[in-house]
């Protein structure tokens, strides 16, 4: 298993029981491929470079998991297709370097 970061843009438009909502549908779908969530972060409303299907702001959620690498792509591929997901990127954590002792 390995470890990811997987940052979520969401619909900067969603009320509280909506976005409580996404956050547990996002949790699930981790839960359902095998991932283990080891941080959240949440950053909340935060304005876009550019506009994403024309709100210049999203809500911004990071979790950083340990997960099998041959359900990356299937777990990105679930998040996508919801329709208030704006954005998913999964990014493979560096391994840390072993010093020469």
């Amino acid at each position: 298993m390995r470890k990811y970061e997987v940052n979520i843009i969401l619909n900067p438009n969603l009320d509280q029981t909506q976005l409580a909502l996404e956050k547990e549908i996002i949790g699930k779908a981790l839960e359902a491929h095998g991932a283990r969530v080891e941080r959240v972060e949440e950053w909340g409303m935060r304005r876009l470079a550019y506009p994403i299907a024309k709100d210049p702001q999203g809500y911004f959620l990071f979790y950083q998991v340990e997960m099998p690498e041959d359900r990356v792509n299937a777990l990105a591929r679930e998040l996508r297709v919801r329709d208030n997901v704006r954005r998913v990127m999964v990014v493979k954590k560096a391994e840390p370097l072993l010093a020469k002792g």
